[in-house]
C-alpha cells in the first residue's frame, strides 16, 4: 500500500506539472500559430483555388477582416498569447524549456478543446506510424491498444499469436498504468502506443494493472517488426468454417476474400465470424467486406452536422448463403460494429458474446500543408435500420460472458464454443 501511495504521489506530482505546462503554454508560440493559419489557408485555397483566384484584392482584404472577427486566433488572443509568453519567460523556474514540445501542446490543445477524445492532433513522425499501421506492419510489440473511458488508461483490447506481446503474457483487458515508469493516466491514445513503440530490439517496461491481481503486473518486451494479420481462418474437422477480423485495414479486404474463398472451397456448411476485440478501422474496408455477405440494400449509412446524408449500399450479388454467427464483446467497435450490426438488422447471422463497445461515429484525417494532419470526428453512422449506437453498443442475440480463466489456464475459449453449439444448430435446422 505504501508503495502504490509513493507512486500515486509521483504520479500527481507530474500529472500537476504537465497541466500546468499544458495551461500556461498555450499561448507562449504565438508566431507559430500565426504559421498554422498559414498552412491552413493555403490547404483551403489549394481545394478551392478555383475560386480564391476570382476575388478582387478588396473583397480579399474585406474577407480576411471578417474572417480575423469571427476566429478564434484574433489580435486580442495573439496579444495575450504574447502576454502569457513574457510571463513564463521571466517567472517560470526552468530555463530550458523546449519550443517544438510547447508548439505541439498548442496543437494538441486546441484539438483537447473540442472535448472529443477521438479528435487528435498528428504531428508529422505520427501520422507516419499511423499509415505505417494501416499497411499492417510496424516496430511495436504487437498487442492492440484501445483506450479505457472508465480510468483514462490504455487498454490492451488484443494480442497477436507469435508476436512479443503473446510471448510476455499480455492479456485483453490489462490496463496500462505506467509505460517505462512514466504515468500513462490521462493521456491520448496516439501518445500511449507512441511511448510503446519504438526501435526493434530495444525494450519496452509496462506496468499493468490487471483484474483478480493484488498488485501492479511488471513486464518487460522487447520491440520487433509486427507484420499484423488483420484476418485469421480456420475450416473445422465438423465442417464449419472460422473467420476472424482483427481490425479494418487496406489489406483487410484482400485477406478476407482468401478466407472465404478457403471457406467455400471446402464446401463449410456455416461459417462463424469473429469480431471480438476488433477495434474498427477503415470505412471503405469494412463497406467493401460487408458487399461480400450482406443482402441487396444499405449497409450504413452517415449524417454530418449539417443533415447531409452519404450512403452506403450492397447489390446483394454476392450474399451469404450459409448460416452464420458472429462474435462480438465489449471491444468491438465503430467499423466492427457496422458490420455486426448490418448483419444483425438483415437477419443473416446470430450474433453471440457481450454488448458492443458503442462508438457510432466516423473520423476523417485532414492532412495540413506541413506534413501533419487532425483528425476530427465528422459524422454519426447508422445502421441499416436507422439505430445510432453510439454510446449504446450493439446487444448480441445470445449473451455469453467470458470466462477468462478457461481461456487462460485450460485454454478453452467458452465463447467460441457456445457459437460453435448456435451454429450446430442453425445447420441442423
Amino acid at each position: 500500500m505504501e508503495d502504490y501511495e509513493k507512486r500515486e504521489n509521483e504520479n500527481k506530482a507530474k500529472s500537476e506539472k504537465k497541466s500546468f505546462m499544458n495551461g500556461l503554454f498555450t499561448g507562449v508560440m504565438a508566431a507559430v500559430l500565426v504559421m498554422t493559419a498559414v498552412f491552413c489557408i493555403k490547404q483551403v485555397v489549394i481545394i478551392y483555388g478555383n475560386k480564391a483566384s476570382v476575388k478582387t484584392a478588396q473583397k480579399g482584404a474585406a474577407d480576411d477582416t471578417k474572417e480575423q472577427e469571427t476566429s478564434v486566433v484574433n489580435d486580442d488572443v495573439l496579444e495575450k498569447m504574447q502576454a502569457i509568453e513574457k510571463v513564463v519567460d521571466y517567472y517560470y523556474y526552468e530555463e530550458d524549456v523546449e519550443r517544438a514540445v510547447i508548439e505541439e501542446g498548442i496543437y494538441d490543445g486546441m484539438m483537447a478543446s473540442l472535448g472529443d477524445p477521438y479528435s487528435t492532433y498528428y504531428s508529422e513522425e505520427e501520422l507516419k506510424d499511423i499509415m505505417e499501421q494501416t499497411e499492417g506492419i510496424y516496430y511495436g510489440i504487437g498487442a492492440y491498444i484501445s483506450l479505457d473511458m472508465a480510468t483514462g488508461l490504455g487498454q490492451i483490447s488484443g494480442v497477436i499469436a507469435g508476436t512479443p506481446a503473446e510471448a510476455a503474457n499480455l492479456r485483453e483487458g490489462d490496463l496500462i498504468y505506467e509505460v517505462d515508469g512514466e504515468s500513462a493516466a490521462g493521456l491520448e491514445l496516439t501518445d500511449i502506443t507512441g511511448m510503446i513503440k519504438g526501435e526493434e530490439g530495444t525494450i519496452v517496461h509496462l506496468t499493468l494493472i490487471r483484474e483478480g491481481e493484488n498488485d501492479y503486473v511488471e513486464v518487460d518486451i522487447e520491440r520487433r517488426k509486427v507484420e499484423s494479420p488483420t484476418v485469421n481462418y480456420e475450416v473445422y474437422d465438423n465442417g464449419m468454417g472460422y473467420i476472424q477480423i482483427t481490425e479494418f485495414d487496406e489489406i483487410t479486404v484482400d485477406q478476407f476474400t482468401e478466407a472465404m474463398a478457403v471457406c467455400k472451397g471446402s464446401d463449410v456448411k456455416g461459417i462463424i465470424l469473429d469480431l471480438r476485440s476488433n477495434p474498427g478501422g477503415n470505412l471503405s474496408a469494412v463497406v467493401d467486406i460487408a458487399r461480400a455477405i450482406l443482402p441487396e440494400g444499405l449497409i450504413v449509412y452517415t449524417e454530418d452536422r449539417d443533415g447531409k446524408r452519404t450512403e452506403y449500399s450492397c447489390d446483394g450479388a454476392n450474399q451469404i448463403k450459409i448460416p452464420m454467427v458472429v462474435l462480438i464483446n465489449g471491444n468491438s467497435a465503430s467499423a466492427s460494429e457496422i458490420l455486426a450490426g448490418a448483419i444483425q438488422d438483415y437477419g443473416i447471422g446470430t450474433l453471440v458474446g457481450t454488448t458492443s463497445y458503442g462508438k457510432g461515429i466516423v473520423q476523417r484525417i485532414v492532412s495540413l500543408a506541413d506534413g501533419s494532419a487532425v483528425k476530427l470526428t465528422v459524422s454519426s453512422y447508422f445502421t441499416p435500420n436507422g439505430n445510432n449506437i453510439h454510446g449504446i453498443g450493439i446487444e448480441p442475440d445470445i449473451v455469453c460472458e467470458f470466462d477468462s480463466d478457461s481461456y487462460y489456464e485450460k485454454d478453452i475459449d467458452n465463447q467460441l464454443e457456445e457459437a460453435k453449439k448456435v451454429l450446430q444448430k442453425m445447420i441442423e435446422e
